[in-house]
């Protein structure tokens, strides 16, 4: 069964649905936050059809080495797209200023979606709160999700308890391996922080990672969970 989310407006404006029959292989892949060199290692894995589709789960850009290479890769590639993270919204915000903005680069994190679905799969950065309907939740939630009745990475985190009904692809945590539920699957695996960049494959059901990555930034052993 097809499940088309229903999010509130201001989120339905920024929501991307694609229709699946139009593509070859389909994968989800997790935050890659300026690792060029890991992006093109695992692209070149995938080896991609003319009729694939990659999504991302946002937080392309900051705190690694090269985020104007990554942005340009995925820019320049149609069958590469991604939803706006919480990195993207602090530079459209004007939270963050990085020296290696160009002019045209907000406009464009602008213009990202917080939400794609595709078949019952939703991809987000952050996650959904498991008590609450898709239409109650903002733009700012949907980003940065959690732990909506815990604290931050201490858990308890969203995805203990959540049952569906779709499936959701998530970043913005930080596993050391991937978070593999029945309705949540969480792919961002540490890519900055020395770990890996994780792909999840659609049509097959299984994972493709790249080999640990270079450490770009440090990062607290609390701040990166095991997947129970």
């Amino acid at each position: 069964m097809t499940l088309t989310p229903q999010f509130s407006d201001d989120v339905e404006a920024l929501h991307e649905r694609f229709d699946i029959d139009g593509y070859g292989d389909i994968y989800v892949v997790g935050d890659v936050h300026g690792s060029r060199a890991a992006l093109e290692t695992l692209l070149a894995s995938l080896d991609l059809a003319d009729d694939d589709l990659v999504v991302f789960v946002g937080d392309l850009v900051r705190k690694g080495p090269d985020s104007p290479g990554v942005l340009d890769i995925v820019r320049g590639d149609p069958r590469l797209v991604t939803v706006r993270g919480n990195n993207e919204q602090k530079i459209v915000r004007g939270d963050k200023d990085p020296d290696w903005l160009r002019d045209g680069d907000r406009a464009y994190f602008e213009s990202l979606p917080i939400a794609i679905s595709f078949d019952d799969a939703l991809v987000v950065h952050g996650g959904v709160d498991p008590e609450r309907s898709l239409e109650s939740h903002t733009i700012e939630e949907l980003l940065t999700m959690r732990a909506p009745r815990g604290d931050g990475y201490d858990g308890p985190f969203w995805y203990d308890d959540y049952d569906g009904p779709h499936r959701v692809f998530f970043g913005h945590t930080v596993h050391d391996a991937p978070v593999v539920r029945k309705h949540a699957v969480g792919l961002d695996t540490g890519c900055v922080y020395g770990g890996t960049l994780t792909a999840y494959d659609y049509r097959n059901d299984e994972f493709l990672t790249t080999g640990s990555t270079t450490t770009h930034q440090d990062r607290s052993d609390s701040k990166i969970v095991t997947p129970v």
